[in-house]
């Protein structure tokens, strides 16, 4: 996905900003990153940092989208089996697990993230997930079954919030391998659903 064309000063300002957060977040976790905080330490004004941001969870939700950004550029154009060349179902497979590592490895940043305005708690899922999953299961023979549902309802598996509330335990604590019996459960999921 394209961005947007942003001025330059605009563009500079943003990248000083998101490397300034990620530089606290490995400083002192989410909890501690406020509007506030971002403007005084990275030496630009409050009104900047509010204009580029609106809240504090827009902070955290900009950082999750250039994350995202990339992620979605290693699926597009990266190595098989997770980019183009490998089979189907090995690339459904792979992309779920990435999928599962990049959430986990984003769970302080995605919990952060959710401001309360949304809609619904779980927030919005990726709409490439559901895109990829549907262009994926449209290469496999699976008979007559209804693909976009399928696609849905795999999505749902992965989406971000949702894994997020079900493992909140989990992922306090590492030492539990979480990631590692989310991405098995994906694969069995998928090759049971692609028997």
């Amino acid at each position: 996905m394209e961005r947007p064309a942003e001025r330059a000063d605009a563009a500079r300002n943003r990248q000083h900003l998101l490397a300034t957060a990620r530089e606290m977040l490995v400083e002192f976790g989410p909890d501690r990153i406020t509007m506030d905080a971002l403007a005084g330490r990275s030496g630009l004004g409050k009104g900047t940092v509010f204009r580029r941001f609106a809240t504090r969870a827009g902070i955290f939700q900009a950082l999750l989208d250039d994350d995202e950004h990339a992620f979605q550029q290693r699926v597009l154009s990266g190595p098989p089996p997770l980019g183009p060349g490998a089979p189907p179902v090995e690339r459904l497979i792979a992309y779920g697990q990435a999928r599962v590592q990049f959430l986990v490895a984003h769970h302080g940043i995605a919990r952060a993230a959710l401001d309360g305005r949304q809609s619904h708690p779980s927030g919005p899922q990726t709409p490439m997930s559901q895109v990829h999953i549907r262009m994926l299961l449209g290469r496999i023979d699976l008979g007559p079954l209804d693909l976009d549902v399928l696609a849905v309802q795999l999505t749902g598996a992965l989406d971000g919030p949702l894994l997020l509330y079900l493992s909140t335990t989990e992922l306090d604590h590492p030492g539990d391998d979480v990631e590692r019996k989310l991405a098995d459960s994906w694969r069995d999921l998928v090759l049971r659903v692609c028997r």
